[in-house]
């Protein structure tokens, strides 16, 4: 009787030797261009580490330096200091525009936005906040509300309430800044828009989402206004 375990054995080695010539062959038509295509993987991921390593963490830190004296200006309530600097110490726009791409170079463009809005240059104000984003629902909730605020003073009534409805939404857990950027969306929509359904509709979220801050207080004077009472 054949050996059912020899048979078996040879099948192995048959299936084998052919995985092996096939491999050769594949190797022999494809093995230049995987080799490069390797190579090239390689050099990607060692110029990923280099430039990690040597230029963004450098670029990185470097930003940080730059803006500790802008800070202060901006602390001091120096404003334009702040913008420009003062001749040796770069200012917020600088570092924004030269440090794009890190964490101060984002900042910056906060910073720029708010200077500007108290220096009532909102046109500038809401080309910095625009390029502004962070992770912070707090801070871009803040950001959201200047913007609202920079726009209407523009005269630029539909991106105000879009950016105060924004801050409303963005960081509900607090609720007096979302109060405030509800409050402001309502009372543009009132008294700017003339736009009396959604006066109406947010001043009803106001009182509904947030009955104990002063602005959910206020808002059934405001609906009597437009000729509501008793919103539950």
């Amino acid at each position: 009787m054949t050996d059912k375990r020899s048979i078996g054995t040879v099948n192995e080695h048959n299936a084998g030797s052919d995985a092996m010539d096939n491999l050769k062959v594949f190797w022999l038509q494809y093995g230049k261009k995987v080799s490069l295509v390797l190579g090239a993987v390689v050099v990607v991921v060692a110029g990923y580490m280099l430039y990690k390593s040597f230029v963004q963490k450098p670029k990185i830190e470097e930003a940080l330096d730059k803006g500790f004296k802008a800070e202060e200006y901006y602390r001091k309530d120096s404003f334009n200091l702040a913008l420009n600097g003062d001749g040796v110490n770069p200012g917020f726009v600088a570092i924004a525009n030269k440090y794009s791409g890190t964490p101060m170079g984002n900042l910056a463009n906060f910073y720029a936005g708010v200077c500007y809005i108290k220096l009532n240059q909102n046109d500038k104000a809401v080309k910095h906040l625009n390029e502004f984003k962070s992770d912070s629902k707090q801070v871009q909730q803040r950001a959201y509300k200047l913007l609202g605020d920079a726009y209407g003073d523009l005269g630029n009534g539909a991106k105000a309430l879009e950016n105060y409805k924004k801050a409303a939404t963005e960081f509900e857990s607090d609720q007096m800044a979302s109060a405030d950027a509800l409050f402001s969306a309502a009372y543009l929509a009132q008294h700017i828009l003339n736009d009396k359904k959604q006066a109406i509709d947010l001043y009803t979220q106001l009182k509904q989402k947030y009955p104990r801050t002063q602005q959910g207080f206020d808002a059934d004077k405001y609906l009597a206004q437009l000729g509501v009472y008793n919103v539950n």
